[in-house]
C-alpha cells in the first residue's frame, strides 16, 4: 500500500513566519544568544552615563557616543529584516511612524533655508521614525521590553546617585547662588538631562510593581519599589519642576489603570508615606517649597524664566501664523525668533557650576514641543507628527485595558508603556528635544509602539 505524506502548505511570502530560516540556526527564544541584537538598543541607553564634558569618550567625531549606538541598532534592524525576510511593520504601524518622515520631508524642502534644515531632517528622523521603528522591531517580547526598561532604571539610578553627590558636595549646576541643582552627567548645559532619566526609570521600576501576582516574584517588587522611591530624591533635587509635573502626571494615569481598588490601595500608602516625610522628618527645604509655591505663581508672579518662555511661546505662534501649513522650517526658530519676540526677551540664560565656569547658554528654542512643531513645521507636520504620539497613547491605553480584563502577565509592560507615552507628552508642554538624552525619546515611543501597535501575540507573552 502506498504511503501518504502529509506536507505544510507553504508559508506566504513576507508574512514574517519563521519558516524563512532554519531552525538550525534560530537561537531558542529565552537565551541571551537570541537577544543579541538588544545590545546596540542597550548601549544607546547606558552609554548616556558618559560624562557629556568628555568631548573624547562620549562622543565620535562630534557625534555622541548614544546616538552612535541608535544608529548602529536601525543597521542591526535593516540587517535582520533582509535576512529574515518578514515584513517590517504591520499597516497601522507604518502609518503611525511613517507620516512624521512625510510631514519632516514637506518642512524640509518648503524651508525659507532648505539646506539649514537638513541636519533638522535628520535629527527628527532619527528621534521620531527610526529609532521608535527599530524599537518596535527589535523588541520581540515582554522578556525583552523588561530588559529595555530595566536598562532605563539602571541609568536612573547611575545619574541619580552622581545627582544627589552633587547636592550634598555643593558640586551640581548654580541654583539661586548655591551650586547644589543635581544635574548628573549631562552637566549644568542640559539641566533637563538627569531629571528626564531619572523620571523615566522612576516609571520603569513602578510598573513592574503592579505585575500580576502569579507572574513576579516575592523579592523582585519591594526591590522595584524601593528603586522607584530612592529615585524620588535626585528627581527632587534637579528643581525641575517640568519634570516633577510629568512624573507625578505618569505616575497618576499608571495609578488609574490598575484599577480602582489597586489604585486606593496605592494612593493609601503614597499619603502615608508623604505625612511621614514631610510631617514626621521635616524633609522639604525653603527652597524646595519655594520651587513647589512658584509652579502656581507663573501666571501672578512668573519669574525671568517663566517670561522668557512665554515670549518664545508667542514668537512660534507667530511663526505659525506667518507660515501655517508648512511652517518656516525645521531649524529656523533660532534665525526668526527676533522677528517675532518682544523686546522682554532676555538675551539667554546662565549656567555655572558642575565643572563648567559662567556661561550664557543663548534660548535657540521655545521650551515647547508642540508650539516647536508647530511654527517650524505648521499644521501638516504637527498633525502627523502629534497626532502619531496621540495614537500611541490611545492604542496603548485601549490594550492595557484588554489586557486587564484578560489577566495578562504581561500587563505591567503596558502600564510603563503607557506611563512614559504621558510622561513625554506632559513634559513636552515645557521643554522640547536637544541635548544628550534625546536619544531616549526616540527608544521610549519604540516602546510605546511596541505596546500598541505590535501584534497581540508578541505582547501576551509574559
Amino acid at each position: 500500500m502506498a504511503s501518504t505524506v502529509i506536507t505544510a502548505p507553504p508559508a506566504r511570502p513576507g508574512t514574517g513566519t519563521a519558516a524563512a530560516v532554519p531552525a538550525a540556526r534560530r537561537p531558542a527564544p529565552g537565551t541571551w544568544r537570541g537577544r543579541w541584537p538588544l545590545l546596540p538598543l542597550l548601549a544607546a541607553v547606558l552609554l548616556l552615563a558618559v560624562p557629556a564634558g568628555d568631548t573624547e569618550a562620549g562622543a565620535v567625531y562630534g557625534v555622541p557616543l548614544a546616538d552612535v549606538a541608535s544608529g548602529a541598532a536601525v543597521l542591526v534592524c535593516v540587517g535582520r529584516l533582509l535576512f529574515l525576510r518578514r515584513r517590517p511593520l504591520t499597516p497601522a504601524a507604518a502609518l503611525v511612524l511613517g507620516l512624521p518622515a512625510v510631514g519632516l520631508a514637506l518642512a524640509t524642502v518648503t524651508a525659507t533655508d532648505p539646506v539649514a534644515a537638513l541636519p533638522g531632517f535628520v535629527r527628527y528622523l532619527q528621534i521620531f521614525v527610526l529609532v521608535p521603528a527599530a524599537v518596535l522591531l527589535l523588541v520581540r517580547d515582554a522578556a525583552d521590553f523588561r530588559i529595555v526598561t530595566g536598562a532605563l532604571v539602571l541609568l536612573a539610578l547611575v545619574q541619580g546617585a552622581t545627582g544627589v553627590h552633587q547636592y550634598v558636595t555643593g558640586s551640581g549646576a548654580s541654583y539661586m547662588g548655591e551650586e547644589i541643582r543635581a544635574v548628573g552627567t549631562f552637566g549644568p548645559g542640559d539641566v533637563m538631562g538627569m531629571a528626564t532619566v531619572v523620571g523615566y526609570g522612576l516609571l520603569a521600576a513602578a510598573a513592574y510593581a503592579f505585575r500580576p501576582r502569579a507572574a513576579r516574584s516575592r523579592w523582585r517588587v519591594p526591590c522595584a519599589l524601593g528603586t522607584a522611591a530612592a529615585l524620588v530624591v535626585p528627581l527632587t533635587l534637579s528643581f525641575s519642576r517640568g519634570a516633577w509635573i510629568a512624573t507625578a502626571a505618569g505616575a497618576a494615569a499608571m495609578i488609574a489603570l490598575t484599577g480602582a481598588r489597586q489604585a486606593l490601595r496605592t494612593l493609601a500608602v503614597l499619603a502615608a508615606v508623604s505625612v511621614v516625610l514631610v510631617g514626621g522628618f521635616g524633609v522639604g527645604s525653603q527652597m524646595l517649597s519655594q520651587r513647589l509655591t512658584s509652579i502656581t505663581e507663573v501666571t501672578s508672579a512668573p519669574d525671568r524664566s517663566v517670561t522668557d518662555r512665554y515670549t518664545m511661546w508667542a514668537a512660534a505662534a507667530g511663526m505659525w501664523r506667518e507660515r501655517p501649513v508648512t511652517g518656516v522650517g525645521l531649524k529656523a526658530f533660532p534665525a526668526h525668533r527676533d522677528g517675532h519676540a518682544s523686546i522682554g526677551l532676555s538675551a539667554g540664560s546662565d549656567t555655572e557650576g558642575a565643572g563648567q565656569e559662567f556661561v550664557r547658554q543663548p534660548l535657540l528654542s521655545p521650551h515647547n514641543m508642540y508650539l516647536l512643531v508647530l511654527g517650524e513645521q505648521g499644521l501638516v507636520g504637527f498633525t502627523a507628527l502629534v497626532g502619531g504620539w496621540a495614537a500611541l497613547l490611545v492604542g496603548g491605553v485601549c490594550r492595557l485595558v484588554r489586557s486587564r480584563v484578560r489577566r495578562a502577565a504581561a500587563v505591567d509592560c503596558g502600564l510603563a508603556a503607557v506611563g512614559l507615552t504621558v510622561w513625554q507628552c506632559v513634559d513636552f508642554l515645557y521643554a522640547d528635544i536637544g541635548g544628550p538624552s534625546t536619544v531616549l525619546t526616540g527608544v521610549v515611543l519604540g516602546l510605546a509602539a511596541w505596546w500598541a501597535l505590535a501584534a497581540p501575540e508578541r505582547t501576551a507573552v509574559a
